[in-house]
């Protein structure tokens, strides 16, 4: 077993005495701020005092069998909104009708796990009703940015030969772009109605929620003639936790507790680059 302990900046004093705690038989760098300590102990107890530690000197940690190698996957599955990208796409856009404060809170109420997300998206999707088509440009143009890490894990996971998959509880319109930007291989999303270039409040087709997240990665892995397990699954939110659960490595990115409490790996500070390190 070993422990990768890794930050945005870290303090090498603060690594070796986590290292001690989980009784590590030795350090090895990995980069700067990663560090894979080898031949660990894991128990409750010993992951409690870990957890501690990491957070109050802002590191992230993953017990992982030493053995596992990016290329034992062949797979990375990822949500869009608050994984890849940093913003809740329908939030923004329902700033441009100035109803953003509504909106949010459902939309952090389904992340939670509070409000099944069907409800919840036809609630907020209602509210976007007579809203030119336009704003969706804007929202895109002017606030979607990619989370931090993304582009340099997904240039390694696509050197190595993964497949890639977005799917997301949001909109065909940005994922459609972010496929074409990124180079990413599959996509799966709602898609918004659109009449006489205004918003009508409702979306058509299937609806992408934690059960249709699970089914794309079930289907785009039969596609590929792989396991499920040769999936990492990307998410933050309560309708990620299906697809995450069959996965082989699930990892909770910037995540709710409900999402962190049930991952592989949580990546509370570090970019979604933080997934490489572990399977160094």
């Amino acid at each position: 077993m070993n422990l990768i302990l890794q930050g945005l900046t870290t303090d090498r004093n603060a690594i070796d005495r986590i290292a001690a705690l989980a009784h590590a038989e030795r350090i090895v760098p990995i980069h700067a701020n990663a560090f894979r300590c080898e031949g660990v102990q894991r128990s409750d107890e010993i992951k409690a005092r870990v957890d501690a530690e990491c957070l109050a000197a802002q590191l992230d940690y993953t017990f992982i069998d030493g053995t596992r190698k990016l290329a034992d996957f062949k797979l990375v599955a990822m949500d869009m909104d608050s994984t890849l990208i940093t913003i809740e796409c329908i939030d923004e856009i329902a700033d441009m009708q100035g109803l953003k404060p509504q909106v949010a809170e459902i939309t952090e109420a389904a992340m939670r796990g509070e409000i099944e997300f069907r409800e919840s998206l036809a609630r907020r999707v209602a509210l976007l009703k007579g809203l030119d088509a336009s704003a969706l440009q804007r929202v895109y143009d002017e606030r979607l940015k990619l989370s931090l890490g993304a582009e340099k894990m997904l240039t390694a996971i696509q050197a190595a030969g993964l497949k890639t998959l977005l799917v997301s509880g949001g909109f065909t319109f940005f994922t459609d772009r972010m496929k074409a930007r990124l180079g990413l291989d599959f996509t799966h999303s709602n898609v918004l109605e659109i009449e006489n270039g205004k918003l009508t409040g409702r979306v058509t087709g299937v609806v992408v929620d934690a059960d249709e997240k699970k089914a794309t990665v079930e289907r785009v892995c039969e596609e590929l003639g792989i396991s499920t397990k040769q999936a990492i699954v990307m998410g933050d939110g309560a309708n990620d936790l299906k697809m995450m659960g069959i996965s082989g490595l699930s990892v909770a990115f910037r995540a709710k507790p409900v999402v962190r409490a049930q991952a592989d790996v949580a990546l509370n500070f570090v970019g979604l680059d933080g997934v490489l390190p572990l399977l160094s």
